[in-house]
């Protein structure tokens, strides 16, 4: 079985046709992740027992005849933060080792009830802090394409399973470009969607108005077909709302060739390594032999959009993270050495979080507090408005909006670790699509070497604009 010429599709018709079952399936993954994950160190554990009968259950529907759907015995990689019932969910973080979710995420029991599998939990940043997967408590992720550098973060280990074929598809989340900067890394497909078209009950939440959950598949119908899936309202997280999801894959060329693309001259800047560049122009120029119309565009708050972020995000996270102590969540077991409370809080969280997730819960405390609040986070919020507006009266002349990734392609392992502003600014261009809330999609530019993606940013709840370009693109 080629798993690497497997798709959602694929993988369907082939259960149908009964070129192989289900457990056959699954079995083939948990075979090369025995093979080859010991090197990419993409999971942090795995599900096969659970994920075996559920693969029985697939065929033995086949075998009655039962109508399935397309997601029926799919495999998926799972980012450790999104929450699956009975299953360790630790967000590689040492304050959680001994957690066990009670009870499902939303966007897990959808797919539960697509009949879907779950291979195992991956790896990633700290509470999704970072851009490499080097914050990990537990391990470092490698990229499959170079062991030496890293696969982008914080998703790094959803990203890696697909890129390395030991997932077919996979979950992870983007608060700041966790999703798209590793698939650009990576050379996968990465869709951050419109902030309330996918419900994040379930998450552990880092920053609660920019997380978003959402798909890393081969493809971009892939994306598409998992991203219809997980989409919808939701009782149990408010900011989410329905959506028209009619024309997420169905998108003609000939509306395609209607959209007009703009190019903002802030995200071609003297930071964006030649080769970044090179690609994006010839990206730019294949679409342009598909019928599209470009226009320069201004979006001239984006470079305020970094400092912006990491006043907001730390913020929202320091108070997100305050209920994590070592006692509720799972005993550190530093109870017999503490004097008091306080002292059992301050033990358990020094030893239960790291570095880079100390930092900015500190940061975020600070920028919090008395005589410090006006002067630094209520002033962020309102560029946050700002660059918003931007965006808003771009997409007056334009219908989507094309800008690289990341500024570099994927780095080494340990470059940038020690220098925390130069791993910011690998998420220069990705942070103000959450800032603003608007859905984005990488995409792998058809380069040789290290893999370098773009990005499309469509307007609120036009998935289907960027997967329909996309789609195209790759067909190319």
């Amino acid at each position: 079985m080629n798993l690497s010429d497997l798709t959602i599709k694929k993988v369907h018709d082939s259960l149908l046709n009964k070129e192989f079952s289900a457990l056959e399936l699954i079995e083939a993954y948990f075979k090369r992740i025995e093979d080859f994950d010991k090197e990419i160190c993409a999971y942090l554990s795995l599900n096969k027992d659970e994920a075996c009968k559920a693969a029985e259950k697939v065929d033995l529907s086949i075998a009655k005849k039962e109508e399935i759907g397309e997601l029926a015995g799919v495999p998926f990689a799972i980012k450790d933060n999104i929450l699956i019932k009975n299953n360790p969910t630790s967000a590689a973080s040492k304050i959680l080792k001994n957690y066990k979710a009670t009870y499902d995420a939303t966007v897990i029991k959808k797919l539960r009830e697509e009949k879907s599998i779950f291979l195992g939990r991956t790896n990633m940043d700290e509470f999704a802090m970072g851009s490499s997967t080097e914050n990990s408590a537990f391990q470092i992720t490698k990229n499959p394409y170079d062991k030496e550098r890293v696969p982008g973060g914080s998703s790094g280990g959803s990203v890696a399973a697909v890129a390395a074929y030991m997932s077919l598809a996979s979950l992870g989340s983007d608060t700041g470009g966790s999703i798209r900067q590793p698939a650009s890394f990576c050379g996968v497909v990465g869709l951050k969607p419109t902030y309330g078209a996918v419900s994040r009950y379930g998450l552990i939440a880092m920053s609660s108005s920019l997380d978003q959950i959402g798909p890393i598949t081969k493809t971009v119908e892939d994306a598409g077909i998992l991203f219809k899936a997980i989409a919808g309202e939701d009782s149990f997280d408010s900011t989410t709302t329905s959506m028209n999801l009619e024309e997420i894959l169905e998108m003609s060329l000939e509306k395609i060739k209607n959209l007009t693309i703009g190019i903002p001259e802030e995200y071609f800047i003297d930071g964006l390594d030649k080769e970044t560049g090179n690609a994006i122009n010839e990206v730019i120029q294949n679409l342009k032999s598909l019928g599209l119309k470009f226009k320069k565009i201004n979006l001239p708050h984006t470079k305020h959009a970094l400092s912006t972020y990491y006043i907001i995000m730390p913020a929202e996270a320091s108070a997100n993270l305050a209920r994590f102590d070592g006692i509720r969540y799972g005993s550190l077991g530093e109870e017999k050495n503490s004097q008091n409370l306080l002292d059992l809080y301050f033990r358990n969280k020094s030893q239960g979080f790291g570095p880079e997730v100390k930092r900015r819960i500190i940061l975020g405390t600070f920028v919090l507090s008395s005589g410090y609040y006006d002067a630094y986070y209520s002033k962020a919020q309102k560029v946050r408005t700002l660059i918003k507006n931007d965006f808003d009266k771009a997409f007056e002349d334009v219908d989507v909006i094309l800008t690289p990734v990341s500024p570099t392609r994927a780095f080494k392992i340990g470059e940038k670790l020690n220098d925390p502003l130069s791993m910011y600014l690998s998420d220069i261009f990705t942070i103000p699509v959450n800032l603003a809330g608007l859905p984005a999609i990488s995409i792998p530019a058809k380069t040789k070497g290290l893999p370098i993606g773009f990005q499309l940013i469509g307007q609120y709840f036009r998935e289907a604009d960027i997967l329909g370009i996309g789609r195209y693109y790759e067909k190319m």
